[in-house]
């Protein structure tokens, strides 16, 4: 009962809360049209005396009755115009026309009633007129400039505590931020910052935009005008200045930031909350990716979609995409991580309240219930994203890979199929490409199974209509427990930053780019392929350390130290790529290819699988490994202790 009476008083307040904001609001604008009105009515009778003095009797007679007159023409000639409603400190030359229109409408209408009350004869009829219309403007344009300037001397003292900052770019974005930071105590813009010859100078919106060549001209600029950072307006600026501005930046450890794409502000959200400094996954981004939206959204409409390993980094991403689209019936949502499921659950349900969600904490590995839920919930697109993926952990654990990687897919596969399942969508690795761990070697013998029930089905050899659908990839960005997370804690702990080796290179994607393209994989296949994804070039892990040491603002090698500690067991040098155009074919999507690999008959894999099976829950490590093997034949162990096995 108390809490309820307490949350009642919570809802009060949020409501008056709202409503004084509305009602100062239109108090502004209110203001802001009786200063209007009381200029026009100012500005008339100033002309109408310059023709009737007030010594004369008629004059003194109809003064009153000029001013009243005046009055309600120009409240009528402002309201149509809307001219209150315009925020003065943001006005703009385009923002002058409404004014120009209600100042013209409201001389006409004046003029006229003046004439029609004989108080304006025909030979002074124009030149009250344009008089009138001349004054009145030049006097509401005047006021508003008076406005403007005390705005920025008030403003200017609250901005002497702030940051001064330089936007880069010139374009339509940077002028935007520009605007948004116009009242920020946080944030002072001192000027717009570009690349290009370093003796010119222009002028955006009353901003000087300084122009940058070399370290020296930049470091010149930031001590002139004091400023103390550099903010980005897009992402696009962050990768266009990555290997320039940025790298000049980190030397001299300038401050470099970047806010969001400016419709993601609310309007009230305050914006110091959504700045943040550049981070390695801005960096390392490509170009956006674009997918085929509508096709990709036909795919799901009215749909139930099931995705296992929801709350994992790609499992959740996939989720917030899918239900971007707006078009899905439901979505189950499968993960025996509970906490994670808790806050995504939180999540999804705020910013989609009329999707309907179902979290079900669980295990893919139980086979009772993924049935279960299969014959209840009658999903037609399953996500099966659900693994364990962490390469010397699971060297450490082979019978656990196994159960979750292999059985967990199997048993996931088998249920689809049971359930008249339309297409099912595998998440698979780079590391499934001749592996050296038995977490590549789970994943690849997993592949193998899905391909092969898949093709079964299309052959008529077991009955099902099910589609799979595999995807390869490599790292994804900060998806959990991956290098960077772990590299950001230990320079948040002052070092060191451990590498297993100087010369390691991995492939990396963004979260977000890979579920893309994932959905549009799962769009555009048909035929029980295997799809792997453009990673782009890959990366130097010492390399990515070193700039995550920089851009945090220290000195690699000095303030933080790098040290190598070996690869660990499983571990590869280097990723290989995915495959190539000799053994891949070509799909719509040029950054999707459809890899040939070797086929293995799927009645021999339908036996074996739950041999392997038994020896994991037996604990049974060496048949275990031995059997991964022999089916993965181009399974070779790497450092590691089961390199005896090959």
């Amino acid at each position: 009962m108390e809490n309820e009476e307490k949350g009642s008083r919570n809802i009060e307040k949020r409501i008056l809360k709202r409503f004084d904001f509305y009602r100062f609001n239109y108090l502004k604008y209110w203001i802001v049209a009786m200063i209007d009105v009381l200029i026009a009515v100012v500005c008339s009778t100033v002309v109408f005396l310059i023709y009737f003095p007030l010594s004369e009797p008629l004059s003194r007679r109809y003064l009153l009755l000029v001013m009243i007159c005046t009055a309600v023409v120009s409240m009528i000639a402002f309201y149509l115009m809307k001219t209150y409603r315009n925020i003065i400190r943001y006005m703009t030359v385009k923002g002058l026309l409404p004014l120009g229109f209600a100042v013209i409408i409201k001389t006409v209408i004046l003029t006229v009633v003046l004439f029609l009350m004989d108080l304006l004869a025909k030979d002074i009829l124009i030149n009250f007129f344009l008089i009138d219309l001349l004054l009145t403007y030049v006097a509401l344009i005047t006021i508003r400039i008076a406005m403007n300037v005390v705005y920025g001397m008030v403003n200017q003292k609250v901005a002497n505590h702030s940051m001064k900052i330089l936007i880069y770019g010139s374009d339509e974005k940077a002028v935007a931020l520009l605007m948004r930071l116009h009242k920020s105590p946080h944030y002072r813009p001192v000027g717009f910052i570009v690349y290009g010859k370093e003796s010119t100078t222009y002028r955006l919106n009353d901003m000087n935009i300084y122009q940058f060549q070399t370290k020296e001209g930049l470091i010149k600029i930031m001590k002139k005008y004091e400023a103390q950072a550099i903010l980005f307006s897009t992402y696009k600026g962050v990768q266009t200045e990555k290997d320039r501005l940025i790298p000049f930046c980190e030397e001299q450890k300038i401050k470099i930031m970047i806010a969001p794409p400016i419709d993601e502000f609310g309007g009230n959200d305050p914006i110091r909350l959504k700045i943040r400094p550049i981070a390695i996954e801005d960096l390392l981004g490509r170009e956006e990716i674009c997918i085929n939206l509508e096709a990709v959204a036909d795919r799901f409409r009215d749909k139930t979609v099931f995705v296992s390993g929801a709350a994992g980094s790609i499992g959740s991403e996939f989720c917030r995409q899918v239900a971007s689209l707006n078009v899905i019936k439901q979505m189950i949502l499968l993960d025996i991580a509970e906490t994670p499921m808790h806050y995504l659950r939180l999540e999804l349900e705020k910013k989609y309240p009329d999707l309907q969600f179902i979290p079900v904490v669980g295990d893919v590995r139980h086979k009772h219930q993924i049935e279960l839920l299969f014959n209840i919930y009658k999903p037609q697109i399953v996500f099966h994203a659900a693994a364990y993926k962490h390469v010397p952990l699971m060297e450490e654990n082979p019978c656990e890979a196994v159960r979750v990687n292999v059985e967990g897919t199997r048993i996931m596969a088998e249920a689809a199929v049971a359930a008249d399942v339309e297409k099912f969508i595998f998440l698979s690795t780079d590391k499934a490409v001749n592996p050296t761990n038995v977490m590549g070697a789970t994943k690849r013998l997993a592949e193998m199974f899905v391909q092969g029930l898949g093709l079964a089905i299309a052959h008529g050899e077991i009955p099902g209509k099910t589609q799979f659908v595999t995807t390869r990839f490599g790292n994804v960005l900060d998806s959990n427990g991956s290098v960077i997370p772990h590299f950001r804690q230990q320079i948040k702990a002052g070092g060191p930053v451990t590498l297993t080796h100087r010369d390691i290179t991995r492939y990396f994607m963004s979260i977000p780019e890979a579920s893309r393209l994932i959905m549009e994989a799962a769009t555009i296949s048909t035929n029980n392929e295997i799809m792997f994804f453009d990673m782009g070039e890959p990366v130097f892990i010492r390399d990515l350390a070193e700039r995550m040491i920089r851009l945090a603002g220290f000195t690699p090698g000095e303030e933080i130290v790098v040290e190598e500690i070996g690869l660990r067991p499983g571990e590869k040098l280097y990723e290989e790529v995915l495959s190539t155009e000799e053994n891949s074919t070509a799909t719509v999507h040029p950054k999707i290819r459809v890899a040939q690999v070797r086929q293995c008959p799927f009645e021999e894999l339908k036996e074996v699988l739950p041999v392997i099976a038994r020896r994991a829950w037996e604990m049974n490590v060496p048949e275990t490994v031995q059997l991964l093997k022999k089916w993965v034949p181009e399974f070779k162990s790497h450092n590691s202790e089961f390199e005896k096995y090959d």
